[in-house]
């Protein structure tokens, strides 16, 4: 129903704005503001980050109904100040980039500010880094105007790479200038983004309460649930986990079950057995109750986080209680690799491993320096002295007569756990 409404208030702003004032009348597009016709295109913009993904189609509409205009109308309409913002902030929304040269081309009357539309042709061509100290400086110059928000915006993703500090003042810059649309909730995300990569877990929080208040129905929200478990698995020595458990408070619980399973098996391939738990408890409270489709799956990520544990029973259990026609099949190759740890470090010694490889001394005489060196040489090559090793135990030159049950254990067993390592290695940079 929401969906509904928001799709018809969508396309009765697009009715307004083509109805003439003055008669009531249907306008014909063509005589339209370019400044009337972007608040449309906004409106859509912020419908669709606002939930409503059925948008889209509306959006594509708009932006090609807007750049024709703006290539036929007469350049006397940029008399006005606003169809000038309009023409740059459409560019700025995704716009058609050739539409923006083309009107710098026909622009004879100076309409257009030229340290804006250069930083702007560099930044849609990719070399916006070497105007960024020019684009940042405009971006503040801006800030009040129409056109602020978005080149903030642009002006945080070029500083992103190079000063992310710089960065995330333009996005709060843009954010804060433009609270409930696209353009807060790109800065949210991609401020979050930052302090993922720089480990500044408190702004990251506080940017994540921001994002989850506000736009968790946005067709972007996946992503920000990566950055969270990002977030979170990497500072688990320090997050609390009430603030984790505040944050998710403002999903419904399917969406909650779905982050704290994220965080559970993310968790569980790092090694941080204790977030691993405290994620899948909370799956399993969510799912009290009820058919709980996911408690099976979450307690098989928490078997996985607890193989290294004083509980490895248990988490062995847990780790082949899943069938594994329920995973996906990276699950499934974890599944294997957890049941294979989990059975070496089960699997009881073979007693013959633990018995002398060569004969006692059963004359429990005191064996001299002469007579070892003696024994070396009957041993090793004819003339051949001991090597002195650390320890004192001297190297004869041959192998040892050891168990060949316990040699293939240990070769077997390492080749299992190198393999183990290189996937959960390849695991967790897929995270």
């Amino acid at each position: 129903m929401a969906r509904r409404q928001h799709r018809y208030l969508g396309f009765m702003a697009l009715g307004l704005v083509m109805l003439s004032p003055a008669a009531g009348k249907a306008q014909d597009p063509d005589d339209l503001a370019p400044y009337k016709m972007l608040r449309s295109l906004q409106f859509v913009q912020d419908s669709v980050v606002a939930g409503d993904h059925s948008a889209g189609e509306m959006q594509r509409f708009m932006l090609g109904t807007i750049d024709e205009r703006l290539r036929t109308a007469d350049t006397k309409i940029f008399d006005d100040d606003r169809n000038v913002d309009a023409a740059l902030i459409y560019t700025m929304s995704g716009g058609n980039p050739q539409t923006l040269e083309y009107l710098i081309a026909h622009d004879v009357d100076g309409y257009f500010d030229n340290r804006v539309t250069d930083v702007l042709r560099k930044y849609l061509t990719g070399k916006g880094l070497l105007v960024a100290k020019t684009l940042e400086e405009t971006a503040r110059e801006y800030r009040d105007k129409k056109i602020g928000p978005y080149l903030a915006l642009i002006g945080g993703n070029v500083l992103v790479a190079t000063k992310p500090t710089d960065a995330l003042d333009l996005y709060d810059q843009a954010r804060l200038a433009a609270p409930g649309t696209i353009v807060e909730e790109a800065a949210l995300r991609r401020s979050l983004a930052i302090c993922v990569d720089k480990g500044m877990l408190d702004k990251g929080l506080a940017y994540s309460q921001r994002y989850a208040r506000r736009f968790l129905h946005s067709p972007y929200a996946s992503q920000f649930a990566d950055l969270f478990v990002k977030l979170v698995v990497a500072n688990d020595r320090d997050v609390k986990p009430q603030d984790v458990v505040d944050i998710l408070s403002f999903m419904d619980a399917p969406r909650q079950r779905e982050v704290y399973l994220r965080i559970a098996r993310a968790a569980a391939i790092a090694g941080k057995p204790e977030l691993a738990r405290m994620a899948v408890e909370h799956v399993q409270l969510l799912g009290a109750g009820t058919d709980n489709a996911f408690g099976p799956l979450a307690d098989f990520y928490g078997g996985m986080a607890g193989l290294p544990t004083e509980d490895i029973d248990q988490a062995a259990k847990n780790v082949s209680g899943i069938n594994g026609e329920m995973l996906s099949p990276r699950d499934q190759a974890l599944q294997a690799a957890a049941r294979s740890v989990a059975e070496q470090i089960l699997r009881a010694p073979d007693p013959a491993s633990l018995t002398q490889a060569s004969d006692p001394n059963t004359s429990h005489q005191e064996i001299t320096s002469d007579k070892a060196a003696a024994i070396a040489m009957q041993a090793g090559a004819p003339g051949a002295h001991p090597e002195p090793v650390p320890g004192g135990v001297a190297s004869t030159g041959q192998n040892q007569d050891t168990d060949p049950s316990f040699n293939a254990f240990v070769t077997t067993s390492r080749s299992k756990l190198d393999a183990i390592d290189g996937l959960l290695a390849q695991e967790g940079n897929e995270q």
